[in-house]
């Protein structure tokens, strides 16, 4: 029998009631980070420079879901609408919108806002970006309960969006970076190559790529909104943390994404560097693969969860900087709940389930993972604490871009990962990893299925009614931590590094961090 506990959570307001189905009215501000100032070096400095852990898969927005593509994109593209530091929803392209039923939603555009190709945003673009994003499998799961023909264009500056049925949380979805307004003309022209010529409305547009190295965007001049302070906005790709740290010390970069916990007292004691920290809505998870041989069986997979000590991996590998992961989803995200069944360390139970699956002398599996340090350490950690029931674990380390499509086609026995609920809501931390209709590409990486969690999760989009969603999730979550597709590990904590002469940055708690309001002193 599996043991119950957890914390207190803290639900957010999200876009999940019908409170936020109402015409929009203004945005909020960013206020500014404290710290010393530095302007020998860096007065008038015209070029930010930004460390991400990994190169984007694509700039196509429907082509991929990944948190380094997002850094970018989100700069580049925007949405109709936005979520605040509360996660509110906010007016974006959309200066306002009304629900005209229960399903359909009319979005008044701005009419001052043009791509960077010169093109002026219409509604067309609007239709034609939903149209294209629907047939997507890598983002379905965001987009895919749009009726693409319920599209209706009512003039250059009116669109109507229509769900299939009544989806709470689409409002969320629509401020989702995939969810971007992409520009019609520069798509067709670009073709099969839409993913390296990206065109949007952001306040930057696209450069230059130079894979595995750097993106180079530079300031929008026709933006619609407050241009940014400075001019260019590079973004370059460093795995290695100890490299990025380095660049930070060295002054060769201002901003370093995804520090690593052993980083954290070296930049802390630096005078010339600042580290900012603070919660997210990721949750860091070994994946387990539900149509392995062996793995397949719920038993061994509770196993798994038993036979690894989580209190001293966050202890010792991430050093403290997180909290126990005992579901897939943190408390700070709504739908979240603290009544599940908690997986302690406890070898001789996870002995007992290996035995009572058949399984006791064990067997020889992989656990992969991309070429992040702190993922390969996880990776090693766990490899080491599964021979204990018998499991030989090997690790694999591969590329991004080529361990993205070996998750989506399924080649792996176990993979590291981490997933984002972008939207504050439990139905992007649930429904994309663990609905079955979802393909690996959109989430479901483990080809987890099981009947009963698609009927609780199905329920909770169709309904708006707050705790009719909160019991839907809860019981889904329990089903999910009793199955144990994932051995859950921890809830990450966000650690970025900057040089202490830049100022108006703030963490973006779902990791898709914006630059538009840094400026230098």
């Amino acid at each position: 029998m599996l043991k119950k506990g957890g914390k207190n959570l803290l639900f957010l307001g999200l876009a999940t009631t019908i409170a936020f189905m109402t015409t929009a009215c203004g945005a909020t501000g960013d206020n500014n980070t404290s710290g010393s100032v530095d302007n020998a070096n860096t007065a008038g400095k015209d070029q930010l420079v930004v460390a991400n852990g990994g190169d984007p898969n694509s700039l196509d927005l429907h082509a991929t879901n990944d948190s380094p593509s997002a850094v970018v994109t989100t700069h580049i593209f925007e949405t109709l609408v936005n979520q605040d530091e509360e996660m509110n929803i906010i007016p974006g392209l959309a200066e306002s919108w009304e629900m005209v039923d229960d399903r359909t939603i009319e979005f008044h555009l701005k009419e001052d806002a043009y791509f960077h190709n010169g093109e002026k945003l219409t509604a067309h673009d609007v239709a034609f970006t939903f149209e294209r994003a629907v047939n997507s499998p890598e983002v379905a799961v965001i987009l895919g309960e749009i009726d693409p023909e319920s599209i209706n264009v009512i003039d250059e500056y009116i669109i109507q969006i229509a769900t299939y049925e009544p989806f709470a949380p689409i409002f969320a979805h629509l401020a989702h970076p995939a969810s971007g307004i992409m520009n019609q003309k520069a798509v067709e022209e670009a073709g099969s190559a839409v993913g390296q010529n990206p065109v949007g409305t952001g306040p930057f547009q696209f450069v230059d790529w130079l894979q595995s190295d750097r993106i180079e965007l530079e300031r929008f001049e026709d933006y619609h909104g407050e241009l940014p302070q400075y001019k260019e906005l590079i973004i370059r790709s460093i795995t290695e943390t100890s490299s990025r740290l380095i660049e930070l010390e060295t002054g060769g970069i201002d901003i370093a994404l995804q520090v690593s916990p052993s980083d954290r007292e070296r930049i802390e004691s630096d005078e010339n560097l600042e580290l900012l920290t603070g919660p997210t809505f990721q949750t860091n998870y070994m994946g387990i693969n539900s149509q392995h041989e062996y793995l397949s069986n719920p038993l061994v997979r509770q196993a798994i969860n038993y036979a690894i000590d989580v209190d001293l991996i966050l202890e010792t590998v991430m050093e403290g900087a997180g909290e126990i992961a005992r579901g897939p989803i943190g408390g700070n995200v709504f739908g979240a709940t603290d009544d599940l069944p908690l997986y302690d360390y406890d070898l001789e139970r996870a002995r007992e389930l290996m035995a009572e699956a058949g399984l006791e002398d064990g067997f020889t599996a992989e656990i992969a993972t991309n070429d992040n340090p702190d993922r390969v350490q996880l990776a090693t950690v766990i490899a080491n604490q599964l021979r204990e029931i018998g499991i030989e674990a090997q690790p694999k380390i591969v590329e991004w871009g080529a361990y993205l499509e070996g998750l989506s086609n399924g080649e792996f026995d176990m993979h590291m990962m981490g997933w984002s609920s972008v939207t504050g809501d439990a139905d992007y931390g649930l429904y994309p990893l663990f609905h079955s209709s979802v393909p690996a590409a959109g989430g479901n990486r483990t080809f987890y299925a099981n009947e009963r969690v698609d009927e609780l999760l199905d329920a909770a989009r169709a309904t708006t009614d707050r705790e009719d969603r909160l019991a839907y999730y809860e019981e889904a979550q329990q089903i999910i931590v009793e199955d144990a597709p994932w051995l859950f590990l921890t809830i990450r904590e966000e650690a970025v590094g900057k040089r202490d002469n830049v100022r108006g940055f703030k963490i973006n708690p779902v990791g898709h961090h914006r630059f538009i309001n840094v400026y230098f002193e």
